[in-house]
């Protein structure tokens, strides 16, 4: 894996939901640490999961001086996104995919993204999604993935670099904690076991 140089990707724009201005990455980690949790898309049942699942180390992450902060590749499925509440932290959308690519999260080809999003990993976790009452929808960027980046204030390391490999993949709760040096107070929800006849978002 690559290193991450912070002082460049830093100065990648992202564009705030909540006010629309335009921000350094970089803003995001200069007074706290920052947890940096990069979706697919914001429409993505098994995205919106997974933001439910890292939101519940939000009360831990503030008691303990962390940001949290979800960026999208674009905005479609933002507004559902928003109103499903599926995410505890604040909201970025990066328009040029930029920041995506400088952290190696990859794209998928037309064709790799066929078995990429109908394999195991993501078809249990849209089941689990699903049990949750977790919908999703097919709008937007199908073909890019995302990832996670942990960064200690300041920018002074990377504490974690993460890129999916499949779009199922996803960090352990207690591997987010851990990499902060902080204890966690909540359980990861339970990974389902899918079958044929659930699981293909």
């Amino acid at each position: 894996m690559a290193k991450v140089d912070l002082a460049q990707v830093g100065k990648n724009l992202l564009k705030r939901v909540e006010t629309g201005e335009s921000v350094e990455l970089q803003s995001l980690w200069q007074d706290q640490p920052v947890v940096l949790f990069f979706l697919r898309r914001f429409g993505c049942q098994v995205c919106r999961w997974m933001a439910s699942e890292i939101s519940k180390l939000e009360p831990d992450l503030r008691a303990s001086g962390v940001a949290l902060a979800g960026v999208g590749p674009e905005e479609f499925g933002l507004t559902e996104f928003k109103e499903g509440g599926f995410f505890k932290g604040s909201l970025y959308v990066d328009e040029t995919k930029k920041t995506y690519k400088d952290l190696g999260f990859k794209r998928y080809t037309a064709i790799s993204v066929v078995p990429a999003a109908l394999g195991k990993k993501v078809r249990d976790i849209a089941a689990k999604a699903k049990a949750d009452g977790i919908q999703g929808n097919f709008s937007g960027d199908l073909l890019q993935s995302g990832g996670m980046l942990i960064v200690a204030k300041g920018g002074e390391k990377v504490l974690l670099h993460f890129i999916q490999d499949s779009p199922g993949d996803h960090l352990p709760l207690e591997d987010i904690s851990k990499a902060l040096g902080i204890s966690a107070t909540v359980k990861a929800g339970q990974r389902p076991v899918c079958n044929d006849d659930v699981c293909t978002r």
